[in-house]
């Protein structure tokens, strides 16, 4: 009993820090955050970020990873099936936003994100090849099917960028939106019905491009 009781302390310890990093990480970036900062916020000693993650930039490419494990979670994975890439459009647009835009995913996921988008570190490259490049090569391949390789990889890639652009507007705009908009303010679409636009609109410009 002793050994379980150590393990879930060590086990939530890990837990405060990937969070209250998350955290930090997104308010403040990578290079202004201070190790000092998140333990204080996690609630423990300095000492466990040696402990459980060696240094800050490991901890930063764990929390990244949190961010990609905890959506994967909470939308499900992106199951393409083998049906017609029309089908197969559909599911990736309906698992890419209900990855992003779950009512259940800590509103820091998102901000951390676009913060490396902006001041990009070691760490987006890791993302990228173990978890983002696989999936953007499926799209990528769908609108090669759809288009019946007729443009150019420049041009699949392209519109493979335009479909993810539009899901990604819904998660980082949504201020915007909702002041250009106001009805969106207190009607926002639900995820279901964002999925139906988004898949349509990509549709038919992909089917408009070939």
């Amino acid at each position: 009993m002793l050994v379980v009781a150590e393990t879930a302390v060590i086990q939530d310890t890990r837990r405060k820090l990937l969070y209250a990093a998350g955290e930090i990480f997104a308010e403040r970036g990578f290079h202004k955050a201070t190790v000092r900062e998140i333990t204080d916020r996690a609630g423990v000693n300095v000492a466990a970020i040696n402990y459980h993650f060696r240094d800050k930039a490991e901890l930063y490419r764990a929390v990244l990873n949190e961010c990609h494990c905890t959506a994967q979670n909470l939308g499900g994975p992106i199951e393409l099936g083998t049906g017609t890439p029309e089908e197969r459009l559909r599911h990736f647009t309906d698992g890419f936003l209900h990855r992003l835009l779950h009512p259940d995913r800590p509103k820091w996921h998102g901000l951390l994100m676009a913060r490396e988008m902006t001041e990009p570190t070691d760490a987006l490259d890791i993302l990228v090849e173990e978890s983002i490049r696989p999936r953007a090569g499926e799209l990528q391949q769908i609108v090669k099917e759809l288009t019946g390789g007729k443009l150019s990889q420049d041009r699949e890639w392209m519109i493979g960028f335009s479909v993810v652009s539009q899901c990604l507007f819904y998660l980082h705009d949504r201020p915007l939106i909702e002041r250009l908009y106001p009805k969106l303010a207190t009607q926002p679409p639900t995820i279901e019905e964002l999925v139906e636009h988004i898949y349509a609109f990509s549709l038919a410009a992909i089917r408009a491009a070939s």
